[in-house]
């Protein structure tokens, strides 16, 4: 693993232009002026629906790409939509693609919630959960609640609030941290 951290950016939506990509490009263009590499997975259009016949080796092309991309980081970043209550299929179906094996496991990940007050708590739950089946490091300090409205966003798909840039700078920093936030929680 590279001397300057890298944290893999997985957006949940699959919707061009989607609010939760700006969040995350958002995090990347913050970043940038850091000592912290980003990576914006943009693999899940083409992760094929999950199905345990086929977590085996050889692993089908696009879930190999996502596994080794998870095991390249030093964190993950989230940011994904609620659809009904829940996580968008398409994402679930990713984190599906985590279970069987063990690159997301001890690692530390948090999410942004972009959605609008009193929204995307189902989303949030569910990924809770699943992250801790996976063995996944939530580290808690990271995981933020920053209403992102359309109207937040320029043209070239970037959060313009100081506020909002300044607080993904810090979930960065907190993400990018060496074994700050697995070594406080004594998971050496």
């Amino acid at each position: 693993m590279s001397m300057v951290p890298m944290i893999l950016l997985l957006s949940g939506s699959v919707r061009t232009g989607s609010s939760n990509e700006s969040v995350l490009r958002t995090a990347q263009a913050v970043a940038a002026s850091s000592q912290v590499r980003t990576v914006l997975y943009e693999g899940l259009p083409a992760l094929p629906h999950f199905n345990p016949d086929d977590d085996t080796d050889p692993l089908p092309a696009p879930v190999a790409e996502l596994r080794a991309a998870i095991d390249e980081a030093s964190a993950v970043l989230i940011c994904t939509p609620e659809y009904a209550g829940t996580l968008p299929g398409a994402f679930k179906n990713l984190l599906d693609w985590t279970v069987g094996g063990t690159e997301i496991c001890d690692k530390p990940v948090a999410w942004v919630n972009a959605a609008a007050p009193g929204r995307g708590q189902g989303a949030e739950a569910t990924l809770r959960t699943v992250l801790d089946y996976t063995g996944a490091h939530v580290v808690e300090a990271a995981c933020a609640r920053i209403p992102v409205g359309r109207q937040m966003v320029d043209a070239g798909g970037l959060v313009t609030d100081e506020g909002v840039r300044e607080r993904l700078g810090e979930i960065v920093t907190l993400l990018a941290a060496p074994h700050g936030p697995v070594a406080e929680a004594g998971t050496d």
